[in-house]
């Protein structure tokens, strides 16, 4: 597949998405790994608090707004986000919900990257653009790395 050349001012989005792909790895590997749920909980809990709800905000306020709400890859993304918050806000380390988990933030990834964002390429302005760029390196909507979590539960040898 050859690589999506994306606009400048979504790159830190992308590289976003990328980090995003790489937890749902994780989360996948321990699972194959038969980590106990409860470690694999506490990266999903911190992923989502830590990244993907600044992440979501910043999309939902800055880079949704360019297609419009009636556009059906917004309401597709939108019916994605919401899925995905109620699956990471129940409380309980049930595999077959964090399973769910990283199938279905893979498959949003791989969606807006794919479909939405070469959307939003082709119609936003330089000015709309540019606008994303300064608020996401404008410090506004700080996202951490998620290369910060110390249990590396998904490098253990399988039992």
């Amino acid at each position: 597949m050859t690589p999506i050349k994306r606009h400048h001012a979504l790159q830190p989005l992308s590289h976003e998405h990328h980090q995003g792909l790489l937890a749902a790895w994780k989360i996948r590997m321990g699972l194959r790994k038969s980590i106990e749920p409860e470690r694999i909980k506490k990266f999903s809990d911190f992923f989502y608090k830590q990244h993907l709800l600044a992440h979501f905000a910043l999309e939902e306020k800055y880079i949704y707004p360019i297609l419009g709400d009636k556009n059906e890859l917004i309401e597709k993304a939108l019916a994605e986000h919401r899925h995905l918050r109620v699956l990471f806000e129940q409380q309980d380390a049930d595999p077959a919900t964090l399973s769910q988990i990283e199938q279905e933030l893979d498959e949003h990834i791989r969606f807006e990257e794919r479909e939405l964002f070469n959307e939003v390429q082709e119609i936003a302005t330089e000015e709309e653009l540019n606008q994303v760029l300064s608020v996401h390196s404008g410090g506004k909507e700080e996202i951490k790395n998620i290369e910060s979590w110390k249990d590396e539960f998904w490098t253990v040898s399988k039992r």
